[in-house]
């Protein structure tokens, strides 16, 4: 007689750091005892409880590299959120809440899987993807990757610091990054929303890629509807989408 599956526990994660990525975002890094570890693209539900019991609970995507007893958060800032604020404006050193994970299956990469990767970010949507490109390289697998990054400014893009090191760094790394609202001086590419031109046909690639898009559902829409226009098979594109409120 089979059992039913038990529910994933909530475990007690302690804030061991936290800082800025952009005014609106902020990075934690979490000591999470019992973690089992996760691949890279999976995320973790975040609740807050109050001093009157009152909890509220969200699901963020897990920015580290798979690593036991540990989870790095970032966190966009929502206005009317009841987690986010918490996280991007008060959580510090010390600071506990729960998590519960790891959770998904599909919007997943490892480096046992051999294929090259096309990354397509919009925004916060960056922070899974950031996660694969970290797995890369703790591996030190030489899979091609190329990440293709959409801002509104550089002054929201994530990781800046560590996105150029890793550009200097690892062979067979690509990263392009696009401005939706307003560039640099010496872009040669005018501030827009994605084009047809910023995204690699399939036969851009030795072998089709797997691809991960990642974002506000108008640009995953968008960025979907580019890819099969350009010969991406709708089996090798895996897409996850937050709306306003997420």
């Amino acid at each position: 007689m089979s059992t039913a599956p038990q529910p994933m526990p909530w475990r007690v994660a302690t804030v061991d750091d936290a800082w800025l990525e952009t005014r609106t975002a902020r990075t934690v890094t979490l000591d999470v005892p019992g973690w089992p570890g996760h691949d890279a693209g999976q995320h973790v539900d975040v609740r807050l409880t109050a001093a009157d019991g009152y909890t509220a609970t969200r699901t963020y995507s897990v920015a580290s590299a798979p690593e036991p007893d540990r989870l790095v958060l970032t966190v966009q800032l929502v206005g009317d959120g009841e987690v986010s604020p918490w996280v991007v404006e008060e959580a510090r050193a010390g600071d506990r809440l729960e998590v519960r994970g790891p959770i998904g299956g599909w919007f997943r990469w490892s480096a046992e899987m051999p294929e090259p990767v096309l990354l397509v970010a919009g925004g916060s949507g960056v922070v899974p993807l950031m996660a694969m490109l970290r797995e890369r390289q703790r591996t030190r697998t030489t899979t091609p990757f190329h990440l293709v990054y959409s801002a509104r400014t550089p002054d929201h893009v994530f990781y800046t610091n560590e996105l150029h090191a890793l550009s200097l760094t690892s062979p067979g790394l690509r990263i392009d990054r696009l401005y939706s609202r307003g560039g640099l001086p010496d872009d040669t590419r005018a501030p827009g929303r994605l084009r047809p031109e910023d995204l690699p046909g399939v036969d851009a690639f030795d072998v089709p890629p797997h691809v991960y898009c990642c974002g506000p559902s108008g640009f995953v829409e968008t960025a979907t509807r580019i890819l099969l226009d350009k010969g991406h098979d709708s089996g090798a594109i895996r897409t996850e989408r937050f709306g306003p409120s997420s």
